[in-house]
């Protein structure tokens, strides 16, 4: 076992020096590209002048600090609601053949409608502010987590349902037992992509209302053609939706633990050591 870690992680830190000097590769090429003339300045700065406008907007000026924070917070407020009502909504539908029957064709209006579209129409509704950015944001989070909560609950095996039926469970034990850890896994696929599309629907909003958050502060360095910064604060978006990805991806894992292999063998061996533990002290 110790072997077999250490092999993972030698295979992990070469894939990670190999992609790090793919990186330096590119910025060298881009750099030079820049210096040769071959790019024009004023629309792609060279990556010395970014490097330079990420120690002045969040060291010298620290200027960007507290749009992140914003974008951020409207990220997670839009991100929890949007999962709260396509999950409850989700599995409502899902248990409900004949709510579904009459919400089915509503339902495909609004996803095939742009949300884009209704932003200006939320904001005209709700005024400028906070209120209308969240909106906003849940509009966008809610169809994934609606739609994969819809169909983990309606795919649940039959032959698994009868069998808790003729064992006399109740709805609210089907659902518990059965049906939620049966959909989770489907559940959390529809999470990952609400939380990606946070991160855009925040932007959208920012760019409508252009008062504060990161997509603000992005079309005011555009605007003054400062476009080192405005790349800086675009590369601070990927960062950040890199970790919320990888975020939703570890907990995944930590939740729907059974659908991965490495899951099933931590819990197993977990399992084993509080059964040893017992044993011993029942000897002792």
């Amino acid at each position: 076992m110790v072997l077999g870690f250490r092999a993972f992680q030698g295979k992990h830190t070469k894939r990670i020096i190999s992609h790090a000097l793919i990186f330096i590769a590119l910025l060298i090429c881009w750099e030079s590209a820049s210096n040769f003339g071959l790019l024009d300045e004023y629309l792609y700065p060279k990556p010395s002048g970014i490097f330079h406008s990420f120690w002045v907007i969040y060291v010298k000026n620290a200027s960007i600090w507290h749009h992140l924070w914003v974008t951020i917070g409207l990220v997670l407020l839009g991100f929890v609601g949007g999962s709260i009502a396509g999950v409850s909504l989700g599995s409502l539908v899902g248990f409900n053949p004949t709510m579904r029957r009459f919400l089915q064709p509503y339902i495909i209006v609004i996803e095939a409608t742009p949300r884009i579209a209704v932003a200006p129409l939320l904001i005209a509704a709700l005024g400028f502010g906070i209120q209308s950015k969240v909106a906003i944001i849940i509009l966008v989070c809610f169809f994934a987590p609606f739609i994969n909560t819809l169909s983990g609950v309606i795919n649940v095996g039959n032959d698994k349902l009868e069998l808790f039926k003729s064992l006399g469970a109740t709805k609210r034990q089907i659902l518990v037992k059965l049906v939620f850890p049966e959909a989770l896994p489907t559940i959390m696929a529809g999470e990952r992509l609400a939380m990606t599309a946070a991160l855009s629907g925040a932007l959208v909003a920012e760019f409508i209302q252009r008062d504060q958050g990161l997509g603000s502060l992005i079309l005011l360095y555009s605007r003054n053609l400062n476009m080192s910064s405005a790349f800086a604060c675009i590369f601070t978006l990927t960062v950040l939706g890199f970790f919320i990805f990888k975020g939703m991806e570890i907990l995944d894992r930590r939740i729907a633990f059974w659908t991965y292999e490495a899951g099933r063998i931590q819990r197993s061996n977990k399992k084993a050591r509080k059964t040893l533990n017992l044993l011993e002290v029942g000897h002792g």
